[in-house]
């Protein structure tokens, strides 16, 4: 109770100061998070600042970037800080689509390098969807240049998430995220929804679904001795299992067709035993 009523009068005096107090209260934040990273107090005080700054700051943008740095700096000594991540994602709100655009290219290193951490996955599909709304937005005029941008964007998000879960084998994070993405491929079928440039992401949804499949097969190899490569073959036939799911009636043929060659009730089974269960009923 105590320790409310202080930062009350403080929000209080502060918000009566001119902008250099403002930034100083970032010091004074940045100074308990170095001791406290995971202050849920010290986290919420930022965003009232940076609130309370937004519309008359000259450098926003520039504060912005130091934001995001802070949380990418803090996160790499304090693993799992989710109060951290969900300051970073509550950044996007304030960034231009130029900003969202730089933070994807930026963020992408740091995940490489710690694909087990779900957290930096959840802040690029948060960026994507910035993206995306801004592309559908009806108050906003958006270029084909920026249709054509977001396409490619996730192109090469799908590409990079192959790559890592071929190089790091077995981390569930890397499967999450390919969810996410996948999810946006099925609904790109709506034409009258998505834009014709998504459609021709990867020219038609036969091809998608071949490409995921081939992802399953280099994924499905057991090795009896090692733990990570039986959760690969889980992970993969799991998220096959789940596109089958999330398919639209129409397009389910589809997938049925080119599963049939797939056994995969019994790498499901094999990969997972105690749900096998669960599995037969969406098998079928």
């Amino acid at each position: 109770m105590l320790r409310c009523v202080r930062e009350r009068i403080r929000k209080l005096i502060v918000s009566k100061k001119k902008l250099s107090m403002f930034v100083d209260e970032l010091l004074l934040s940045e100074l308990v998070l170095s001791y406290s990273p995971k202050s849920e107090q010290a986290w919420n005080h930022r965003r009232w600042v940076i609130k309370s700054i937004s519309a008359n700051c000259s450098n926003f943008n520039e504060i912005l970037g130091k934001e995001s740095e802070l949380v990418e700096k803090i996160a790499e000594r304090s693993k799992m800080n989710y109060r951290a991540w969900n300051h970073r994602c509550w950044l996007i709100s304030y960034m231009t689509i130029e900003q969202v655009l730089y933070e994807l290219k930026k963020s992408r290193s740091w995940a490489a390098l710690h694909v087990a951490d779900n957290c930096c996955f959840h802040y690029r599909r948060r960026l994507l969807l910035k993206f995306m709304e801004n592309q559908n937005s009806v108050e906003e005029t958006v270029s084909y240049g920026h249709n054509a941008d977001i396409v490619q964007a996730l192109k090469d998000e799908l590409d990079w998430n192959e790559t890592l879960i071929k190089r790091y084998v077995g981390r569930e994070a890397l499967w999450l995220h390919r969810r996410f993405l996948s999810m946006w491929i099925l609904d790109s079928g709506d034409a009258s929804y998505h834009s014709k440039e998504a459609i021709s992401m990867h020219h038609d949804f036969g091809t998608f679904l071949q490409n995921e499949l081939c992802l399953l097969h280099s994924c499905s190899t057991f090795v009896d001795d090692f733990v990570d490569v039986q959760a690969q073959a889980a992970y993969s036939a799991c998220y096959i299992l789940w596109l089958k799911v999330q398919i639209a009636k129409p397009l389910e043929s589809k997938l049925l067709e080119k599963i049939k060659d797939v056994d995969l009730k019994t790498l499901l089974d094999k990969s997972c035993p105690e749900r096998s269960s669960l599995f037969n009923y969406f098998m079928n």
